[in-house]
């Protein structure tokens, strides 16, 4: 039995640290790109309207630029998944950033929409193979007890990128013709962060012992407890984790036919679900609403400025979540933010005035935002080391796809039924994910990954499970 559980043991080693420098540094890392990744995907949303102007476009063509970012995404979310579990992490991440960067630049020279879908195509396709990276990378390093927290706080300084964009919108684009050009090129400023994860993140140790490579996994986690002010012992713990990696090696490598069979099915259909309603809800608020706010009588700067307002409570709500997500169980917390948050979205399909859009608006907002650490974290949790950026980077894929053809239903709802409908619709998906996890979902919170990756019921962890090799 020996040779299948030192690996776990690894992973316990990983979960039992103290927080420390080397954590502090993985999150501001990830962190920064992940704001300049935002800020690339929510930049559309505040330019749009000024695009229509000077370009002419109808509401159909932005709504295809908007479903051609989303299956770039899609590409990304699917591809980036695949490489990180195949290629390993660190090299997918910073790939990925090159690639979302090269979109963002292309994005500033554009001279039509069709140039302008190709290059957002580009910047999505990176930015969510990076995206669905740093989730899984940061979950597979920091400590049990603290991975949602860790994740929340990452979350929290990427939201920020989603007021950067709309406040360098409202104060740039209605001044200049150009200035839609320097909000959609922000994103280039996520190369400086990519820097710092080149100098301060390490392959993860987790996906090196799936691989095999028991060596330069035990060596990285002896750097990260040195950093962190414990020494593990050298006894004959390496010579485990060695046997334990090698049998791991002999494991065929992920595909995607795996995920729809036992015994990762379930867990598949589960985050699947909750990325796919929550994402369409979230998407369309943010890209939309500017748009639908212009369309209803208020002039440009008025639309930009409550938007901008609106976006400025993004990174309040993700850190609202900080004190909820290691705490109670994850899956009830997100029945409760979604319970909240389709309330508040009926309420702002009903109101049409600056004040009461402001203040629910900003209500919407904070919900949102407190309900995407949750969703992030969940779905990286549930899967095994060999498939964990497959399944949780197809899942979240799977999101962008639907997204596709959803700014057409979007644009088709508020065509045929109006403004309140939208919202309505939006309402419904904003509550479905949570009942999904707590119907049908394991329990994750403050269980190790390899615990939660092996847990056989939704409610129940077996502890005998807890070094079971995933």
């Amino acid at each position: 039995m020996a040779g299948i559980r030192e690996p776990v043991t690894l992973g316990d080693r990983l979960d039992r640290l103290p927080l420390g420098p080397f954590h502090r540094r993985l999150v501001l890392a990830l962190a920064g790109m992940i704001l300049f990744e935002w800020v690339e995907l929510n930049a559309f949303a505040f330019v749009a309207p000024t695009l229509r102007e000077q370009w002419g476009m109808s509401l159909s063509t932005v709504a295809l630029i908007i479903g051609v970012s989303q299956l770039g995404a899609f590409c990304g979310g699917v591809l980036g998944g695949y490489l990180a579990d195949r290629s390993g992490r660190r090299r997918t991440m910073l790939v990925s950033v090159a690639v979302y960067c090269l979109g963002s630049a292309l994005c500033v020279v554009v001279q039509s929409p069709w140039q302008l879908i190709a290059a957002r195509f580009t910047a999505h396709l990176g930015a969510q193979a990076m995206a669905v990276v740093a989730i899984v990378m940061l979950t597979e390093f920091v400590p049990a007890a603290a991975r949602g927290r860790l994740q929340t706080w990452k979350v929290a300084i990427g939201a920020l990128g989603i007021p950067l964009a709309a406040w360098t919108g409202y104060f740039v684009v209605p001044h200049w013709t150009w200035g839609w050009r320097l909000v959609l090129g922000l994103g280039l400023f996520g190369v400086v962060f990519a820097y710092l994860v080149h100098r301060w993140v390490p392959e993860s140790p987790r996906w090196l012992l799936s691989r095999g490579e028991w060596a330069r996994a035990e060596e990285i986690v002896r750097s990260i407890e040195r950093s962190c002010g414990v020494e593990h012992p050298r006894s004959d713990g390496a010579q485990a984790d060695r046997t334990g990696g090698d049998a791991s090696a002999s494991t065929p490598r992920a595909r995607f036919t795996e995920l729809l069979a036992p015994p990762h099915r379930r867990r598949f259909v589960v985050v699947a679900t909750m990325w796919v309603t929550g994402l369409f809800a979230y998407s369309a608020f943010n890209t939309w609403t500017p748009t639908f706010l212009s369309e209803s009588g208020l002039d440009l700067d008025n639309a930009l400025l409550l938007s901008a307002a609106l976006a400025t409570a993004a990174p309040v709500g993700a850190v609202l979540a900080v004190p909820l997500i290691d705490r109670w169980d994850r899956r009830r917390t997100q029945l409760a933010l979604g319970a909240l948050l389709a309330a508040t979205l009926l309420l702002f399909g009903l109101v049409r005035t600056p004040v009461p859009v402001l203040v629910l608006g900003c209500v919407v907002s904070l919900l949102f935002q407190a309900s995407v650490p949750f969703l992030q974290v969940y779905s990286a949790e549930v899967f095994p080391t060999r498939v964990r950026a497959l399944g949780s980077g197809t899942a979240n894929a799977l999101s962008r796809i639907v997204n596709f053809g959803a700014p057409m239903l979007v644009a088709a709802v508020y065509a045929g039924l109006g403004y309140t409908a939208v919202f309505t619709m939006l309402a419904v998906l904003g509550l479905v994910g949570g009942c999904v996890a707590v119907l049908f979902g394991p329990r994750t919170t403050g269980v190790s990954l390899e615990t939660a990756a092996t847990s056989r019921t939704p409610h129940v962890s077996d502890p005998s499970k807890e070094n079971v090799l995933p």
